[in-house]
């Protein structure tokens, strides 16, 4: 396997009034072609700046970030939109769906927007998206009409519309009663492994995080460590 994501050094520190807080000190994160791996920590130890530094939303303070075998820390604003269009995918906790669009629309948008329209290519893929993640039949729902488990499998679809080499997901469960939070993950599960789709999920739940293939720990600020989920094959 080859690293789809090699971070070094990653530092983050935010002005605090006369103080700077440092919220990342140093990460080092490598991840492989084709894992599935959960990002865990308490409250405040950094998991989700880290996430959003790695999904080119914030800059870091400090270190270097290699992502599909460029690097990616020097890029501009323009440069780092186009890449974390076209390179990555995007779920997180309140699915961010466009509420007057269909789900089709919806799962289109990150492709028909830079092309100002969707294409019928574009439209095709959607919808195979969309089936692919059991919406068949509410692929023409404006997603005011759909629940909130549906809403997220809109989502994730979304996210695979680019076809990206990596997936960063923020609390895509944390919104959702069990049951629709264990269809979620069974449905990335599913993509992680025909697809070799690698995933970034950033969750406190532990039977989330059971459900991955590999663990990795953030604690004050820091990659604390990382091992295999205990129960990454149930």
């Amino acid at each position: 396997m080859s690293a789809v994501l090699d971070a070094r050094g990653i530092g983050m520190t935010f002005p605090n009034g006369d103080e700077v807080t440092e919220v990342l000190k140093g990460v080092d994160l490598t991840l492989e072609s084709a894992e599935l791996a959960a990002l865990l920590g308490a409250s405040g130890s950094g998991k989700s700046t880290l996430l959003s530094i790695v999904g080119l939303l914030l800059r870091p303070t400090a270190g270097t970030i290699e992502i599909a075998g460029q690097r990616v820390e020097g890029l501009s604003e323009v440069e780092r939109a186009v890449f974390r269009n076209q390179r990555l995918g995007f779920i997180f906790q309140f699915h961010h769906l466009l509420p007057d669009f269909t789900a089709t629309e919806n799962v289109a948008f990150p492709a028909a927007a830079p092309a100002g329209g969707m294409t019928a290519p574009m439209r095709q893929r959607a919808r195979e998206l969309l089936a692919r993640v059991g919406m068949s039949d509410r692929m023409d729902f404006r997603a005011t009409r759909l629940s909130g488990g549906q809403k997220q499998r809109v989502a994730i679809a979304r996210a695979l519309m680019n076809k990206p080499e990596l997936v960063l997901a923020d609390e895509p469960t944390g919104s959702l009663d069990r049951v629709a939070a264990d269809q979620v993950i069974d449905l990335m599960r599913e993509i992680n492994h025909e697809d070799r789709t690698t995933f970034l999920i950033c969750t406190h739940d532990e039977h989330v995080a059971d459900r991955c293939t590999r663990r990795i720990m953030q604690k004050d600020g820091r990659v604390d460590g990382a091992s295999p989920a205990a129960k990454a094959s149930s």
